[in-house]
């Protein structure tokens, strides 16, 4: 009888301590797992772990180029509850990619978790004629934003930028002049003044989008203090205030607003701020005077003026 006890509590004991050796090495195995790894479950859009996923954009800035589309998508993503696709992706504007599907589209953007906001940016939607109507084939409750400057600015500064570009690919170039003056007269043909005719292409938006789906912000006031239009673009997009002016610092080197988040700062790239091409007083008298009436009637659709030459 006692060799039986004996016998039972051994057998006893070595089925406990394979049990702890089983369970410890599928704790292991867990851990181990891709499917568990949060690096891995950050990457997969159909893990249940943390629900991320690549979603449509709920808001997209259109435009306009060199109005400070980037300033404002890098000021926007210090939102806790925003995610910004870092490349302009260009979906609804070029054949190319639309032909590609919205599983493509989708693709491009970034994995977000359940309520945050996917925003996408490409200023060169603003001027295409054909974008509204794919947009609004996209989502028709999505948010838009526009971001103006003063279009004088921007046509110097559209020509700056493709000036750079020839000169770093040691390719010819014309002065700004030669292309925006015809015989002492503006040129209304060059593609820069065009994209500074504000009127003209947020009249086709507006055909497709209700106004109260297009926020407009100022690029001038971005730049000069950036808190107050980021705390407007926050209402408009529907987020509980998380940006604060402390979130910005003006950098006395580049000239402009830095942001600083989590203790970490990032300045815009070397481009932004580039010094200008040179244009005579004269010519951007001559510009200014172009702009007048255009100016009015963009003011007037969008029910607000702004400070422009």
């Amino acid at each position: 009888m006692l060799w039986t006890v004996l016998l039972a509590l051994l057998v006893l004991l070595l089925l406990q301590t394979q049990l702890s050796v089983c369970l410890k090495d599928l704790h292991t195995g867990s851990s181990n797992s891709p499917l568990y790894s949060p690096s891995s479950s950050s990457s997969s859009s159909s893990s249940s772990y943390n629900a991320t996923q690549q979603r449509l954009p709920g808001a997209i800035i259109i435009g306009v180029r060199k109005g400070g589309t980037r300033a404002l998508l890098e000021m926007l993503n210090l939102h806790p509850d925003v995610e910004v696709a870092r490349a302009e992706v260009h979906f609804f504007n070029v054949e190319e990619h639309y032909r590609r599907g919205l599983a493509w589209y989708r693709a491009q953007m970034p994995f977000t978790l359940p309520g945050q906001l996917t925003v996408e940016k490409t200023p060169g939607y603003f001027a295409a004629p054909e974008v509204p109507a794919r947009v609004w084939d996209m989502n028709p409750a999505v948010r838009l934003l526009l971001i103006v400057r003063d279009p004088a600015e921007r046509l110097v500064s559209d020509y700056t930028q493709v000036l750079h570009n020839r000169l770093t690919q040691h390719k010819p170039y014309q002065p700004l002049e030669e292309l925006l003056l015809h015989m002492g007269h503006i040129n209304p043909a060059y593609k820069a003044l065009q994209r500074s005719l504000y009127h003209q292409h947020l009249a086709r938006w507006l055909e497709v989008f209700p106004r109260e789906q297009i926020h407009v912000v100022d690029g001038d006031a971005l730049i000069q203090d950036p808190f107050p239009e980021l705390r407007k673009a926050e209402m408009f997009l529907d987020l509980p205030p998380r940006i604060n002016p402390s979130n910005f610092y003006f950098n006395t080197t580049k000239g402009f607003y830095c942001l600083l988040s989590a203790g970490h700062d990032k300045c815009l790239d070397e481009s932004k701020g580039r010094p200008h091409a040179p244009l005579s007083a004269q010519a951007l008298k001559k510009l200014c005077q172009y702009f007048r009436k255009p100016n009015k009637l963009f003011f007037e659709m969008v029910g607000r003026s702004f400070s422009w030459c």
